[in-house]
């Protein structure tokens, strides 16, 4: 039928092709009809023509509405226009820039960029959001007050979209045109981190990167890191009146030596070890492994500075 143009019988169906030209938009099927007379037939094929017409007008109507979203997206980031003008023509769109959104960009390794673009601008549409191509990256942005979340469940639907995994990076939630080129930068580089990080195929914000994330942060969250890092022990110092936090301080301060630590802290060495067992419990069996203790040591830190100076 491609090769032709023409329906024809299979096991008692009649196919015809869909075509544009030389390509093949999918098939129509008749179906109860062992034989077809010639106006019938003719009939059916021009039903597929027909069809060919529909499938090509929404898609010249899909394509010239991305195209549109696209430029707005692109003006948006690079903050080209007056913020108000910006925020009518997304409103047009069915957009609300006055609503929290999140900046996602995504990156395939294999997926072709222009499959990924085609997918991401489905998923934006779905989220009543924007997508395009911004820096040579695809970008989109839509309502969300969870980047991280919202970054994992994106790599997933894209990576399924295309066939590839495809790696988010997000930043977030901005209100406002004048606040997207910020988390955008901030997004391209989460986005690199992951990738630099072995995490293809994820994805995630600045806050699910642990130290790295306080780093990258154009506005970084001290203490929600602190908080996420030793808010068990924090949070057991405030309801029971002790004070592990200056243990483990002393513990690291000390290059993790039981016999130095209890003498910084003037307690008995079993002290020591039943403090450390029970920051054990607290924070997880893995807290004295190497890559927890530097994000431990990092958040201890940072804590002490937030605390200010000692009495």
């Amino acid at each position: 039928s491609r090769a032709r143009g023409r329906a024809v019988p299979l096991d008692g169906t009649w196919v015809c092709a869909v075509l544009a030209g030389p390509e093949l938009l999918g098939s129509i099927a008749l179906t109860g009809r062992a034989g077809l007379a010639d106006a019938d037939r003719l009939l059916f094929e021009r039903a597929s023509v027909v069809t060919a017409l529909l499938m090509l007008l929404r898609r010249s109507v899909a394509e010239t509405e991305d195209r549109v979203r696209g430029e707005l997206l692109g003006d948006l980031l690079a903050r080209t226009g007056d913020p108000g003008t910006l925020a009518a023509r997304a409103r047009r769109l069915g957009v609300n820039l006055n609503r929290r959104h999140s900046v996602f960009v995504a990156h395939s390794e294999v997926a072709p960029r222009h499959r990924l673009l085609a997918a991401s601008a489905r998923s934006a549409q779905a989220l009543n959001g924007l997508a395009g191509l911004h820096h040579d990256h695809v970008v989109l942005v839509a309502p969300s007050d969870a980047p991280g979340p919202s970054a994992q469940t994106l790599a997933a639907e894209l990576g399924q979209a295309v066939g590839f995994p495809v790696t988010v990076g997000a930043a977030g939630p901005a209100t406002g045109p004048a606040e997207l080129p910020d988390a955008h930068r901030e997004a391209d580089r989460c986005l690199s981190a992951l990738r630099a990080l072995g995490r293809t195929g994820s994805g995630g914000a600045v806050a699910d990167l642990g130290f790295i994330g306080v780093l990258l942060g154009d506005q970084a969250d001290l203490g929600g890191y602190v908080q996420r890092t030793l808010g068990p022990v924090l949070d057991y110092d405030s309801r029971r009146g002790t004070d592990l936090v200056t243990t483990l301080d002393a513990y690291f301060a000390e290059g993790a030596s039981l016999t130095r630590t209890k003498t910084l802290l003037h307690v008995h060495v079993n002290t020591v070890v039943q403090r450390l067992e029970r920051i054990g419990r607290l924070l997880g069996p893995d807290w004295n492994a190497p890559a927890r203790t530097l994000e431990i040591q990092l958040a201890l830190r940072l804590h002490r500075l937030t605390q200010g100076p000692r009495p």
